[in-house]
């Protein structure tokens, strides 16, 4: 496996990550480590979109990443 996809990897499993353990009730969406998990894992995944030249998934992951800094610094915030 080459860096790029296993970037990718490592960027697909910290979102599937957090959405499993806030699917399970052990992490709540508005806690900072839920938001930065999401955060690092769509930033991974928004490289590895550019690396294939994938125009539609980078925007998602773009999207995503965004919401998710925003979100982190809400949390910031909040402490």
């Amino acid at each position: 496996m080459d860096l790029n996809t296993t970037l990718g990897v490592i960027g697909m499993a910290l979102i599937l990550l957090a959405f499993i353990l806030s699917q399970m009730g052990e992490w709540e969406d508005t806690e900072l480590r839920y938001d930065l998990t999401n955060l690092i894992g769509s930033g991974l995944m928004v490289y590895y979109a550019y690396t294939l030249d994938s125009i539609p998934f980078l925007i998602l992951n773009a999207v995503w990443a965004l919401v998710s800094f925003r979100d982190v610094c809400y949390d910031i915030k909040r402490k």
